[in-house]
């Protein structure tokens, strides 16, 4: 049984906004395993509503987490029946936390942006078996700043990380019954390791470099037809956040641990998709990630998730698919603390997303 492209489930940038740490997309290299050349162009639009509590001198706290766009472009060409290439920019790692006026932590915030290209080939060493691999690189800048009686005397510091490039790998290999539609793929995403030009304000200021690595995952990916037009669809994406230490010179010597602490985490996903005609497709996913220790850094304030994604993909034309959706992602609740004193409790928070993606086939 042959499934045309069409029925893969439209792949929402967005649907994995709030999976764990500070991970926005799933850094998927699948698209090598699409068929022929083609071009796509995905834009997301996350509107997530997170606010809490704080503990002392009770006070609500807003709506910390800004709305953000997942933007990401790929093409990907085949050379012959064995060998295909793939080129894939995304936005794979940033944070947009701000907390509104409240005495204990109002002015805190935390901004971070990455800008990932990544090259890829694959090469067909069976009709079942391939490998694939390449080259990541990638430039990330971010801003700390720390605010509120949560913070004692540090309150008031902040750090600027200047932009910096730097290049990481990835490799993979995966195995298919094309009859079926079955694959599965095991990818490792090297971790990154950045260099910052560092200014830190803390009475005087300090101009120093920061080493900060973006973390290194691995994503088990899966598919196989279950009926005519029929596919199951699956993922088990690990993210190693631990590796993720932002450790300036100066507040290291108050708080060696650094700014930011999170958890390894384990994402799951499992949809159906489902193809009604030769043009229109549709899709459903479940994704869930376990609850970790609760007490949480005020710049990540939410610990697991569970979320539903809804897609639909219409090909407008032989070369031409257009596919959009909508996911929700409930997050799980945490208690933001300092000095690994809680500080505030979030509760009941969840995101909304949109995503659009054009796929243009030659």
């Amino acid at each position: 049984m042959k499934l045309q492209a069409g029925i893969a489930l439209v792949c929402l940038s967005a649907s994995t906004a709030y999976a764990g740490g500070i991970e926005r997309t799933t850094q998927s290299a699948m698209i090598l395993y699409s068929e022929g050349n083609r071009v796509e162009l995905s834009y997301g639009y996350v509107k997530p509503s997170v606010s809490g509590t704080s503990r002392r001198l009770v006070a609500p706290i807003g709506n910390v987490a800004k709305d953000f766009s997942v933007p990401s472009f790929a093409l990907k060409m085949d050379v012959d029946e064995k060998l295909a290439f793939a080129l894939i920019y995304d936005t794979p790692f940033a944070s947009d936390v701000e907390y509104p006026a409240n005495p204990m932590l109002g002015g805190t915030m935390a901004s971070s942006n990455t800008d990932t290209l990544t090259a890829l080939g694959k090469y067909q060493l069976t009709e079942q078996a391939s490998v694939f691999g390449g080259l990541r690189i990638q430039k990330a800048s971010g801003a700390i700043t720390l605010k509120g009686l949560a913070y004692g005397p540090l309150s008031g510091y902040s750090v600027d990380l200047g932009e910096d490039t730097a290049v990481g790998y990835v490799l993979g290999a995966a195995y298919e019954i094309p009859d079926i539609a079955m694959r599965v793929a095991l990818t490792y995403n090297s971790d990154i390791e950045h260099d910052f030009d560092t200014v830190e304000n803390l009475a005087p200021t300090v101009t120093s470099s920061t080493k900060t690595k973006t973390p290194s995952s691995w994503n088990l990916e899966f598919q196989t037809g279950i009926a005519a037009d029929t596919l199951l669809m699956g993922s088990i994406r690990y993210v190693k956040h631990s590796e993720f230490k932002v450790v300036p010179v100066v507040f290291g010597k108050f708080r060696p641990d650094g700014l930011v602490n999170l958890e390894d985490t384990t994402t799951y996903r499992l949809g159906v998709g489902r193809r009604f005609n030769d043009r229109l497709s549709g899709s459903i996913m479940v994704g869930y990630e376990k609850e970790g220790d609760p007490l949480v850094s005020p710049l990540a304030p939410s610990t697991g998730m569970t979320s539903l994604t809804l897609g639909v993909s219409y090909k407008i034309s032989d070369q031409v698919e257009l596919g959009g959706g909508i996911s929700r992602t409930w997050l799980g609740n945490a208690t933001p603390q300092t000095a690994n004193l809680a500080q505030a409790d979030f509760k009941d928070n969840s995101a909304t997303a949109l995503g659009l993606k054009v796929t243009y086939s030659f």
